[in-house]
């Protein structure tokens, strides 16, 4: 491309400095398609304000020649469907392999609002930047950190003009910041998430202009109050506590994906740790020998007791504590939230829609089978008035109108013992948190025979596996062809985020590694990282499926001793969708990306 002229440019530094005025500009990361020089153009919206737009095309074609004050018609695909925009080029330059360009609308998109009005609401706040802000600044403002991404702060606001509270920030971020406004009801909802109803309780992190979080760290119990906090919001599931040569390390486990958060001098190792201690019960003298403990803590706006389970482990630098918190929240455990296609749906309703029989969810830990017993437990109460009972190690959501038995090593509460007490409170419904050896799993046979709907997990990898599995415990075919009503297989794997993800082609060494070169060329999406995703480029995680609904053909093949590839022959015959074949439906749809479906159909 010619070099730029000096007419060129002083239009490119105007529109780049209209832009950095524009209170309203919010990062999208949309894709964009438009048709220049004969071909169809694929690229990305990166920003939008009320005068323009501005894209980037990565490994742009060198045929793609674009000029000053050419007209174009871009579409844009966001989460809420297609929008045209049609501008005229204002500056266009190339940086590296990808061809960056801004746009002035020629006609004013009429839902320009909801590219440059955040809602919150669909917004994964990152705890690290906003925490730093004092919560009465933030109440009073109305402003919040929110993620950080190209070495800038975005702060969600309901005035982006507000000059002074957004210079205050920065002096807290110490970075550059960007306001975007937010709508004012997602706004106040994330400010009492974080805040609650008394902003002066609220933990909060480094002080303005302070190099290190030196108050934090003098004070074990706000350190402590702080990581919780920042768990909570983060949505994470565990809480690493790593000693090391340079400090202690705190990650987050998040959608399944060890996240760092931040690093804590080592001088605060050992008070952290006993305050944690002191709460679950442990020892604080013992530090040599591993110990567990629990204990409860209040969370959130409506400050909620969230139960917490800790274990210490001496390693090379000092004890190790893993907190793992047991989320108490369950309205989003719903089966229309897991993933499932619509016909393996309709196949696991109509299995817990059955009065007795057992169902088998199957995976290793991690896979969210018990995710997945919780909701089909929801799915039961909200249909019939039934009594059911679980027994659960550990009880990890509560349930209302559920009577939950936890086990207990400690008291000698075992399955099979909890189990068989249960048997004699009339249930319809049993849970049991997992069928780990031969004594249990006779109970359960009997239960199911007896007339009760048992529903549990079993560590194996395939729907298929799960009836092996229950033959080497010991149990007889007969008695598992007669009782078994499903089997099912599955994994997690994160979702892509709808704001940001980026398509391409699948490519012929990746089409053979799922063993499907006839998907060479298909459209697929990777995960690119924006302001609603903190940058991940995912959000959230979603299921893959392996459904074996056990009809008369099945029950006949067990019955007779068919080994599992005889099973799995049959399913294929029946055109009963395995693991990968979900896992690869869910790529194409754009729901995941390649790398997660591989690791999760490799690991099957």
């Amino acid at each position: 491309m010619a070099r730029r002229s000096g007419s060129t440019a002083r239009k490119t530094a105007t529109d780049i400095n209209r832009r950095q005025r524009d209170r309203a500009i919010q990062l999208t990361f949309c894709n964009a398609t438009f048709l220049c020089n004969g071909r169809l153009h694929n690229g990305l919206m990166t920003d939008i304000s009320h005068g323009g737009a501005g894209f980037r095309v990565e490994d742009a074609d060198e045929r793609l020649q674009l000029a000053v004050d050419i007209e174009l018609r871009i579409m844009v695909s966001y989460i809420k469907g297609e929008v045209g925009l049609f501008g005229r080029v204002a500056w266009c330059r190339r940086n590296e392999d990808n061809l960056i360009f801004g746009i002035e609308f020629l006609e004013e998109p009429e839902n320009i609002a909801e590219f440059t009005t955040l809602d919150l609401d669909h917004v994964k706040i990152d705890p690290a930047w906003a925490l730093r802000i004092p919560p009465n600044l933030a109440v009073r403002r109305q402003l919040l950190a929110f993620v950080s991404l190209d070495d800038a702060v975005y702060i969600a606001c309901a005035d982006p003009g507000d000059t002074a509270a957004l210079q205050a920030v920065e002096r807290y971020v110490d970075k550059i910041v960007r306001p975007v406004r937010a709508t004012p009801d997602s706004l106040k909802r994330a400010l009492s998430r974080i805040y609650g109803d008394n902003p002066a309780a609220a933990p909060s992190g480094k002080r303005a202009g302070a190099g290190t979080d030196v108050a934090d760290e003098a004070d074990p119990v706000a350190l402590c109050d702080e990581l919780l906090h920042a768990a909570y919001l983060r949505q994470a599931s565990d809480i690493h506590i790593d000693p090391g040569r340079d400090g202690v390390r705190i990650r987050f486990r998040v959608d399944g994906v060890l996240e760092d958060f931040r690093l804590v001098p080592i001088e605060a190792h050992a008070e952290m740790l006993s305050r944690f201690k002191v709460m679950s019960g442990m020892d604080i003298a013992e530090r040599r020998s591993p110990q567990d403990g629990r204990f409860t803590h209040e969370l959130g706006p409506g400050r909620t007791g969230i139960d917490i389970r800790t274990a210490t482990l001496l390693t090379k630098y000092g004890e190790r504590m893993t907190l793992r918190l047991l989320a108490l929240q369950t309205a989003s455990l719903t089966l229309e939230r897991l993933g499932m296609s619509e016909a393996d749906r309709a196949r696991f309703e109509s299995c817990i829609e059955k009065p007795h029989g057992i169902l088998l969810v199957t995976g290793p830990t991690g896979s969210g089978k018990t995710t997945t017993l919780y909701a089909a437990l929801r799915r039961v109460i909200e249909s019939e008035r039934l009594n059911v009972i679980t027994i659960e190690d550990p009880i990890e959501y509560d349930i209302p109108g559920v009577a939950q038995v936890e086990v207990d090593a400690v008291d000698k509460v075992s399955f099979s013992k909890a189990l068989r007490s249960v048997l004699r409170h009339d249930p319809d419904v049993v849970m049991i948190g997992e069928i780990r050896d031969q004594e249990t799993a006779d109970i359960a046979i009997k239960a199911s025979l007896t007339g009760h709907l048992v529903l549990s997990t079993l560590h194996t990898n395939s729907a298929a596996s799960a009836m092996t599995r229950l033959v080497d415990m010991g149990i007889e075919r007969y008695r598992i062809a007669a009782t078994l009503r499903l089997a099912m297989a599955q994994r997690l794997v994160r979702r892509l985020c709808p704001h940001c993800r980026k398509r391409r082609t699948l490519l012929n060494s990746e089409a053979c590694a799922l063993n499907r070169p006839e998907l060479e060329g298909r459209p697929v999406y990777e995960p690119r990282g924006c302001i609603y995703c903190a940058g991940k480029g995912f959000s959230g995680r979603i299921g893959i499926y392996e459904m074996l609904p056990v009809d008369e053909k099945f029950s006949r093949l067990i019955a007779r001793g068919a080994e599992e590839g005889d099973i799995v022959d049959a399913m294929r015959e029946q055109k009963l969708a395995m693991l990968v074949d979900d896992a690869i439906e869910k790529l194409l749809a754009g729901e995941t990306s390649l790398k997660e479906v591989l690791g999760a159909v490799t690991a099957s």
